[in-house]
């Protein structure tokens, strides 16, 4: 048993590999990274999403968005600590800036949630506590770093643990009625894009959507196993550039595609990331030869560690202690790699009302949210009861007294009819934010 103990600790964490898939990876992150935020930027999403809304639906309370030109000062930064990554320079402090910066900007509006923006933050924590600065960066260029050829593969499987679990998970929300027995909502998905060329006529086939839906749910759950071999490696990538080049082209999911092809060549060997770390080498005329010398993960380090890998596993299960169908109430739906499983809408119509008086009003949504932050909150529980609480707030503001908050709420989820949400006797104002989805009136009632 000792024996076997030693052998997978070796296999899994301890044995030496080539540090060049963590220089690849490295080098892929920090130029994605920069291209989504000069993208973001490019579109205007600085000033619509962190400037021009007059109302946040924060994850933490107390979270904002800085003030006058504060949040295109916390882009640059973002910026220039993706580059940093990518280089190299000064490594630690641009992981760490970046991962502070881009999860405080991911925690600023529920609304903007999008699960590749979780995936990023994850893969930027790895990164602080991942020596890819090892080889092959300007950190070694400038003598602030000594440079190294070896490091312990737990670092690389680390990596390739996290692209497993968004896979996997991803791959097992798939397994529900709606998805493979209905094909929905891809049925609707893809007969929305029946108009797109060469393959727009098959897309309008119910069989269509089921071979979809099918094979969605089995890649999601198999590519990761496929990667990992050497004998099929090849073919899995390739299935993997196909299915994001399909995705992208046919849904609006921005970066997330591009994102998944470069940071899976993880999986490939070391072998070939040394061969490309060469070219570049080459290429950039770099003279500085790595040291053999060993190196170690640190007990406090396999701790935090085996603390990630355990919340990673635990996280997008949460929602099987919660009741009620998880794609109706959403109680553990974020943060557990449910990527494009549904198609949810809904209209919610609030009242607010004068607690002494009795006068009462409707309220024109359109007046205090963007487009965006109306669709999202009139489908998640936790952000109608935020929304109630701003409008509380705003009203006593206005001099009524202790207003009530009631809301008229309809959603459809994946093509059915529109059903009420929660109870619009309820005053939203006095709900607690925590434990919301347990307004939501039962699918089945």
């Amino acid at each position: 048993m000792l024996a076997l103990k030693a052998l997978l600790a070796e296999r899994l964490i301890t044995g030496k590999v080539s540090i060049a898939p963590l220089v690849t990876f490295r080098i892929l992150f920090g130029l994605l990274m920069l291209a989504s935020i000069v993208r973001f930027w490019a579109y205007g999403w600085i000033h619509q999403f962190y400037i021009a809304p007059k109302v946040y639906f924060p994850f933490l309370p107390g979270v904002e968005p800085l003030p006058g030109v504060g949040m295109y000062v916390v882009f640059s930064a973002m910026a220039i600590a993706a580059a940093g990554i990518a280089l190299g320079w000064f490594y630690r402090v641009s992981t760490t800036t970046f991962f502070v910066l881009f999860t405080y900007v991911e925690l600023i509006d529920k609304t903007n949630y999008l699960n590749h923006y979780y995936f990023v933050s994850l893969m930027a924590f790895l990164l602080i506590w991942i020596p890819a600065n090892g080889d092959f960066s300007l950190d070694v260029r400038r003598g602030t770093r000594r440079p190294t050829d070896q490091v312990p593969v737990g670092f690389l499987n680390l990596l390739r643990f996290q692209l497993v679990v968004v896979y996997f998970f991803a791959g097992l929300a798939k397994i529900n009625s709606d998805w493979l027995l209905k094909a929905q909502p891809m049925k609707m998905w893809l007969s929305a894009n029946a108009y797109r060329p060469i393959l727009g006529t098959i897309l309008r086939y119910k069989v269509t959507a089921y071979l979809f839906s099918w094979f969605g749910m089995v890649y999601d759950l198999s590519i990761p196993f496929f990667l990992s071999l050497k004998a099929t490696r090849q073919l899995a990538f390739f299935c993997v550039v196909v299915f994001h080049l399909m995705t992208w082209w046919l849904f609006p999911i921005g970066m997330f595609p591009f994102i998944m092809i470069g940071l899976t060549t993880v999986f490939f060997s070391p072998e070939v990331h040394l061969k490309v770390l060469t070219i570049l080498k080459s290429l950039f005329k770099w003279q500085v030869r790595p040291e053999v010398r060993p190196t170690a993960i640190s007990h406090p380090l396999l701790k935090l560690f085996a603390v990630f890998i355990a919340l990673q596993v635990l996280i997008p299960l949460r929602y099987l202690s919660y009741p009620g169908d998880v794609f109706w109430n959403e109680a553990g739906y974020r943060f557990s790699w449910r990527v494009m499983l549904m198609e949810k809408a809904g209209s919610a119509t609030y009242y607010v009302r004068d607690r002494d008086t009795g006068q009462q009003s409707m309220v024109a949504n359109y007046e205090h949210l963007s487009p965006q932050q109306e669709k999202m909150m009139a489908t998640q529980p936790d952000i109608l009861v935020q929304y109630a609480h701003y409008l509380h707030d705003h009203y006593e503001g206005l001099g009524m007294t202790d207003p009530i908050v009631t809301a008229d709420v309809f959603v459809t989820l994946n093509g059915q009819p529109s059903r009420r949400f929660i109870s619009p006797e309820v005053d939203l104002s006095k709900e607690s934010i925590i434990g919301s989805y347990s307004l939501v009136v039962p699918l089945d009632h």
